[in-house]
Formats: structure tokens, sequence, C-alpha cells
């Protein structure tokens, strides 16, 4: 079963949180330290390769035969932070990438060190942003902006019926170029989703942005296929509380839309597609159900070219109230 260290004191409090059901023929130990972690993974199992863990984009910093060891610092391995209160949160996936010979599926487990935000913290022009960690050769993010997409937004409180500029990226790394959708969006009270979380939708149905049926949501013109941009009208949920919304990204070669692979949103009585409306038809679905295919592979062997991110937390207010 899985199992903690107790973790070393900073700022007076260390919260260790280890968000997995860890199987019993493994043990996961975890310390967090001020600025990084040291995280063992023991496996009992003969046929798993351990040289094939990964935290975040990084390798293991040592391995033996029944053992993967990272030890790293929170700047590295893409880990994602958080402020939530008084907490400051590093969080960040242990993922095995399995190999085509090998008897041992692939699986990721979430890990994460909360610390007692300290009084002289402040975040990063980014903050409090989830990015997420890469996978081969692409890294993707999402990011809250300013009202003309020029910079990142100066805050994350928003008037109820405002705008809420949003950009997603992926950074290709000598990739040839690829298009980037947006698979599907909800926004949640909580930072990572569970069964019983209250949710609104965003985007559903394989890229069709069903608030724009709503509002004044739109997609935003392409500047580039590896970007995309939305303005997301301010909706009545959870007003006054702390909202993230929750993104799946995917990249795709951009010669290979359709139904299941497409960038839709209402405009002027009709679902119409952003990246060539004369192929909007490709959007009828989003009023029944775009039927899933099996994702064609970007790459041999490659992960990553599907991504969850996390935007917040940000506030919306009701400006009555």
């Amino acid at each position: 079963m899985c199992s903690a260290m107790m973790a070393f004191s900073w700022q007076g409090a260390l919260l260790l949180i280890l968000a997995a059901v860890v199987a019993v023929y493994a043990d996961m130990q975890l310390e967090c330290w001020p600025d990084s972690v040291r995280l063992t993974w023991a496996e009992s199992r003969s046929q798993a390769d351990t040289s094939l863990f990964r935290l975040g984009n990084c390798l293991p910093t040592s391995v033996t035969a029944t053992e993967a060891v990272f030890t790293v610092y929170f700047s590295d391995c893409n880990f994602r932070t958080m402020v939530t209160g008084d907490k400051l949160m590093y969080t960040n996936d242990l993922t095995y990438m399995s190999s085509t010979d090998s008897h041992i599926d692939p699986f990721t487990h979430s890990v994460f060190c909360t610390y007692e935000r300290p009084k002289d913290w402040s975040p990063l022009l980014y903050e409090p942003v989830f990015h997420t960690y890469s996978q081969g050769a692409l890294v993707f993010s999402m990011v809250l902006m300013n009202g003309n997409f020029s910079g990142p937004a100066k805050s994350t409180s928003f008037l109820l019926g405002s705008l809420i500029p949003i950009i997603a990226t992926v950074e290709e790394k000598g990739h040839h170029p690829l298009l980037l959708l947006i698979e599907e969006c909800v926004a949640s009270t909580t930072p990572e989703l569970q069964p019983e979380s209250n949710l609104y939708p965003i985007i559903t149905n394989k890229g069709c942005f069903v608030d724009s049926k709503l509002s004044r949501s739109k997609f935003e013109p392409r500047q580039k296929t590896s970007e995309i941009r939305l303005s997301l009208q301010a909706f009545k949920f959870a007003l006054g509380e702390k909202v993230f919304i929750h993104c799946k990204l995917v990249a795709y070669d951009p010669i290979n839309i359709d139904a299941t692979k497409k960038t839709c949103h209402y405009v002027n009585h009709g679902w119409e597609l952003l990246d060539n409306p004369a192929y909007s038809d490709l959007c009828h679905c989003c009023d029944t159900s775009c039927k899933s295919r099996r994702m064609r592979s970007i790459a041999p062997g490659m992960l990553g070219k599907v991504q969850k991110t996390v935007v917040g937390p940000l506030v919306i207010n009701d400006v009555n109230s």
C-alpha cells in the first residue's frame, strides 16, 4: 500500500497528500522539502522497467531493478503551483510510460506537496495558472490573459457578464506544425474534479463551445495553428467563490480534422467552424452527439498529444451583490 515518509517542517507546517490508490505490489515514499522533493517508487513486479517512470517530464535521478528515485526541485519537471487561501501547493504526476512489449499498462499517480503559504510569498506573473507537463516533444499550457491578449491577466476577479480572455498553446519543439484544439472544458469549484463536483459545461461534444449558444462567449480568430484563444463570458456559477476551469487540450495534424476534431462556436443563429466556416457542417453534431473515433498518433510511441490543464482559481462577482 501507499506510504509516505514524514515530511520536514517548513514555515511552521507541512501537509503531505498522496492522491492515488497504489496497488499492493508497489510502494511510494515522498519527502517534501522547502524547494524540492524526493520520491521513491518501489516496484515488486519483475516485468516493470523502472527506467520508464517519469515525474512530470523528468527521468529518474537513479534506478535499480526494483526502484525509481527522483530528487528534483519544484522549479524543474514542470511542477504546477497553486495558491488556495493560506496554502501553497506543488503538484505533479508520476507516470509509467510502459513499452510495446510490456505486460504492464501505462498508469499515472498524482503527487502533492502542500505548505502553509509564507507571508512574504507572492506569485509569478503567470500564477495562479496551472501549466501541464510535457510529454515527448510537446508542451501544453493554458493561461488567463488581459483584454487584448497581449499579456497575462493582472487580476483573476471578473464581473458577471464580462469577458474572460483565455489562451491555450502547444509548444512544438521542432515538431511539424500541429493544430491545437480544445475537446472539452468544464468549470468547477474544486482544483481536482471529483464525482460529487458541481460542474458548469463550457466546451463539450469534441470541441463544441456550448456556452457560446447561451452567451457572448466565442473563439477568437486564430493567430497560428498551435494556439487557440477564447473569450468566455463570465457565467452565473458559484458567484463569489473560487472557480477552476478544467480543459482537455488536443494536438492533431491540421489536415485530419473531422466531426471529432474541430473547433465550433455558435454565431448568428448557427454553429460555425472556427478554422474554415465553409466546412461548418462538421459542427452539425454539436446539438446531438459527435461520435468519437480512435485518435491517430502524432508520432509513433509518443505520449502527450492529449493534455488536461486547469486554469484558476478565478472569482466571478455579481455587480449587484
